[in-house]
């Protein structure tokens, strides 16, 4: 299971596979009594998967072998105990994947020659992912974060420590002497390093950026490198480079919900300019045709505005309980298609945008 999407993560999934590639999307629930039919659900939802290839005159007899095994394995793999609000599970010949999302997902199996991403798309972007960079004298750790938690990332070199032979941090406290210890070349040259390989995670996945430690361990690091500077928020806090993600997230969220009110009142304002010079769309109907075309620039969705329509040719229309032809999950596409053609897209608070449908953009003409 994976804790974040990366721009590498959705090239390497939307790129075209040999058929069948299979796309399982299930709604989960985090908690009891909902929680007990997930995985009977699941159980249910993979053997319609494979009673799908099973049926398909397209698929192989040795295809659909392979495929169902990939299918079980994932199963195997899955564990609902930590759920969150919908899962979706991507098999194909010699590969599967499963990702657990904090927005709730249609039910659905797709068997196409791509994964179906739009949900794990619209999830991430709702999550406003962003980095922590938790920094000490002798050790760096980075967080990954979202709208509600932080996970720390174990990829190399992160967690990053170093050596503290003749280095006494409490001596130095008691005596009131920490900031010393970041005038120390050592040190200079750990948060150097620190600063080095932050720079190559920023540019392989571009996140709002915290960094959190001493207020002395912050300024040196602005002193020696340059990823934290600029754009990057700064936590003056100490006794976090090692601590647990609940004490990191604690440190990080009064600054990451300023950032998101500060965001959404940003939102609301382009909004009121675009209507001012008549380049505003609301709705889906209206949005989706815009989108199509690239005219997009800003799109606006409350964070669980969901709409289930038909498409009528011309328009969208609101589809009726049991429509078979209804498209259930109109808003995820038209936020993947929108950042397909470079739009930014924001997630706001459910009635920000009363009075506007629920979705909202600025146009770029």
């Amino acid at each position: 299971m994976h804790p974040a999407l990366s721009s590498d993560d959705l090239a390497r999934l939307r790129r075209q596979r040999p058929y069948p590639a299979v796309s399982v999307l299930m709604p989960t629930h985090r908690r009891e009594p909902d929680n007990a039919q997930d995985p009977v659900r699941l159980r249910n939802l993979m053997a319609a998967a494979k009673e799908r290839l099973r049926a398909d005159p397209a698929v192989t007899r040795e295809t659909r072998i392979d495929v169902s095994e990939q299918l079980d394995r994932a199963l195997a793999g899955i564990d609902l105990g930590h759920a969150e609000d919908g899962l979706v599970v991507f098999a194909a010949q010699g590969e599967h994947e499963v990702w657990t999302l904090g927005r709730p997902v249609p039910e659905r199996v797709v068997l196409s020659d791509t994964f179906l991403t739009r949900n794990l798309v619209s999830a991430q972007a709702s999550e406003r992912p962003f980095w922590v960079l938790a920094v000490a004298s002798d050790r760096a750790a980075l967080w990954s974060g979202t709208a509600d938690r932080v996970t720390e990332e174990h990829a190399d070199p992160f967690p990053m420590s170093r050596s503290t032979e003749n280095f006494d941090a409490e001596r130095r406290e008691r005596i009131g002497d920490v900031p010393s210890t970041f005038r120390d070349e050592a040190t200079r040259h750990f948060l150097r390093e620190a600063d080095t390989a932050l720079t190559a995670v920023l540019k392989a996945d571009p996140r709002p950026l915290y960094v959190t430690g001493e207020p002395a361990a912050l300024a040196l690091l602005d002193g020696v490198g340059t990823a934290a500077k600029g754009q990057a928020v700064h936590v003056p806090q100490g006794g976090v480079a090692g601590a647990s993600a609940d004490a990191v997230w604690q440190a990080v969220r009064p600054f990451v919900e300023a950032r998101a009110e500060q965001e959404v009142s940003g939102v609301l304002q382009e909004l009121d300019r675009a209507r001012g010079r008549r380049a505003f769309a609301a709705g889906v109907d209206e949005i989706r045709e815009h989108v199509q075309t690239g005219r997009v620039a800003l799109l606006a969705v409350e964070e669980n505005y969901r709409a289930t329509v038909r498409d009528a040719g011309e328009h969208l229309l609101p589809a009726e309980p049991g429509d078979l032809d209804a498209v259930v999950d109109v808003v995820d596409e038209i936020v993947e298609k929108s950042l397909d053609t470079g739009a930014d897209v924001r997630f706001v608070p459910d009635g920000a945008l009363a009075g506007m449908g629920g979705i909202a953009s600025a146009l770029r003409y």
